[in-house]
C-alpha cells in the first residue's frame, strides 16, 4: 500500500472516529433524558404500588425497537442492548423504590 493510500486510510478512520464520538455525546444524552423519564415512571409505581418489573411492557418495548432497527446491527443485537438498556431502568426505578423506604 502507497503512502498516500495509508493517509487516507488514516483520514478515514479519524473523521469515522470523530463521527463516532459525537454520536457517542448524543447517546449518552438521550440516555440520560430516557432517565428522566424512567425515574419519574419509578415513582409513579410507587405511589400505585406497582411493581417494577413489567415482563409485558419490556416485551412491547423489545418488539418496538426491533421492528425499527435498519441494520446494520441484527436484531439480536438491537435486543441486547435495550435488555441491558431496561435492566438499568429497573435498576433506577428500585432506587426510586429504596430512597422512598428511607424518607
Amino acid at each position: 500500500m502507497s503512502a498516500s493510500a495509508d493517509d487516507r486510510d488514516r483520514s478515514v478512520i479519524e473523521k469515522a472516529r470523530r463521527q463516532i464520538d459525537r454520536l457517542d455525546g448524543e447517546i449518552v444524552r438521550l440516555l440520560s433524558e430516557r432517565a428522566e423519564h424512567v425515574r419519574a415512571i419509578g415513582d409513579a409505581k410507587r405511589r400505585l404500588g406497582v411493581p417494577v418489573y413489567q415482563p409485558e411492557r419490556e416485551e412491547k418495548v423489545f418488539k418496538r425497537v426491533v421492528a425499527a432497527n435498519p441494520g446494520p446491527l441484527d436484531d439480536g443485537a438491537i435486543r441486547r442492548l435495550f435488555e441491558r438498556i431496561i435492566d438499568e431502568a429497573r435498576r433506577l426505578e428500585r432506587l426510586v423504590y429504596k430512597n422512598d423506604e428511607n424518607d
